[in-house]
């Protein structure tokens, strides 16, 4: 698991005697593999804080779609209060294209070309919120396939302004 601490916020609160200290975490979990997953943590203690955090992100872990694993299947947009992200998918060996929580979002999914822009807010609990709901718009052309009851390479040709039989001809000889 690659775990990645994105924030620590210092909270207080005000009581009798005076002011209690305690802190807030934000950590990203993600397997590498097209898995990932956020958590919040408080606590009195920064590492208490962690941990829970990071409990909390295993337990909220999603699936990605990542194209030839390295990179996302299409172009998405996700908003969240005032944060909007837009994350688009890149050629080969152009890297992560990102911004603080929205990099450590992409390091622990796996993904290593991307680029991204953040638009509206720095705040990170609201940027990752955003990241995750563009995120969860991906899918892959296996699954929409099978959704429509076609097959993959009728969907790939169709976009290309070709016929469903010159798909099929051009996948067998790939195949060849």
């Amino acid at each position: 698991m690659i775990e990645k601490l994105v924030h620590i916020n210092r909270v207080s609160k005000t009581v009798k005697g005076g002011k209690r200290f305690g802190f807030a975490a934000l950590v990203v979990v993600g397997d590498g593999k097209g898995r990932v997953g956020f958590g919040h943590g408080k606590a009195r203690e920064v590492p208490e804080a962690i941990s829970k955090a990071t409990a909390s992100a295993k337990k909220k872990m999603v699936r990605v779609p990542l194209k030839e694993g390295r990179t996302l299947h299409h172009d998405g947009n996700g908003h969240f209060g005032a944060g909007r992200v837009h994350v688009r998918s890149a050629p080969q060996g152009t890297g992560i294209i990102a911004g603080g929580p929205m990099r450590a979002v992409f390091e622990s999914l796996g993904v290593a070309d991307v680029v991204t822009k953040s638009i509206g807010t720095s705040n990170p609990y609201n940027m990752i919120r955003a990241t995750f709901e563009a995120l969860g718009d991906q899918t892959s052309p296996k699954s929409v396939a099978q959704r429509r009851g076609k097959k993959i390479a009728d969907l790939l040709g169709r976009g290309h302004g070709a016929t469903a039989e010159t798909a099929e001809a051009e996948a067998a000889a790939v195949t060849e």
